[in-house]
């Protein structure tokens, strides 16, 4: 009796050790982290380097725009990130380049009438559409208790921008000669160039959850472009040929992203015995 006593317990024993939890100390992640961004962006004062008006992002295209943005990140256990992002935006108006008429006064009528194939007004929209590839490092400084990979994210990246003009016809009705295909490419204002980020804001990563981190953060973006073309039209800019301007504008923007850590753990270590 005395021998089936002590066998229950150190049964009992074991069980209730086995549940038994203590965490010896609050971690810090390192992981990979995708992000899904959106935004709003607003041109800013810019200038050409000839002192031309009516060139700039800020000039060619009637703000807010749209920020749609694909990102991949790496966090270090000392908070340091490398990040690497794409991002596409667009006007919010879908129709949004400002002075056509005047830009492109060659192929409207007196009455700022575009004409089609068939001798009706033609239908065409003309909105920018922009893409950019950015790198950079960012840094959180934790200020929640118990959550050392929350805080405060001071962000910088740099990389490659490309921005045109896009005509979109109702292909329903007869197309307007002069905006079709390769025809286009004289007023689409294409350009290439750098552009340098810096984004202050706030990263949340949830102890337990996968799905509950996020980041907001306010972005400045410097951008340096020229033109991509040979030869480019615009009235209001005063050029027939080729443009030779260097163009450097400002952007604005709030941006709230939705992050999934791949880390497969929380961020608490626990120790079982």
């Amino acid at each position: 009796m005395q021998k089936k006593l002590t066998i229950l317990c150190l049964l009992a024993a074991m069980a209730t050790g086995a549940t038994a939890q203590v965490k010896l100390s609050v971690d810090t992640l390192e992981c990979h982290i995708i992000g899904f961004t959106f935004g709003a962006l607003m041109p800013g004062g810019g200038s050409a380097s000839s002192g031309m008006t009516g060139g700039n992002t800020a000039d060619l295209y009637k703000g807010p725009f749209l920020d749609f943005s694909l990102g991949c990140d790496y966090k270090y256990k000392s908070n340091w990130m490398v990040t690497l992002d794409g991002d596409l935006w667009f006007g919010y108006n879908s129709d949004n380049l400002e002075d056509r008429a005047q830009r492109m006064g060659d192929i409207y009528t007196p009455g700022g009438y575009l004409l089609s194939w068939g001798g009706y007004d033609g239908e065409v929209q003309a909105y920018n559409r922009s893409l950019a590839v950015r790198v950079g490092v960012a840094k959180i400084l934790p200020v929640i208790k118990n959550n050392p990979n929350s805080g405060i994210m001071f962000k910088l990246s740099g990389g490659w921008m490309m921005q045109k003009t896009v005509f979109n016809q109702d292909y329903t009705q007869s197309p307007v000669p002069q905006l079709n295909g390769n025809y286009a490419k004289l007023y689409d204002h294409l350009r290439n160039g750098a552009l340098l980020t810096e984004s202050v804001g706030f990263i949340f990563m949830s102890n337990m959850s996968t799905y509950v981190n996020f980041k907001v953060s306010f972005d400045v973006s410097q951008c340096i472009s020229w033109s991509s073309r040979s030869y480019q039209i615009d009235n209001v800019m005063g050029l027939n040929g080729k443009d030779s301007n260097r163009y450097f504008d400002l952007m604005y923007g709030v941006r709230l992203t939705w992050m999934f850590p791949l880390m497969g753990k929380t961020t608490y270590d626990y120790y079982y015995y």
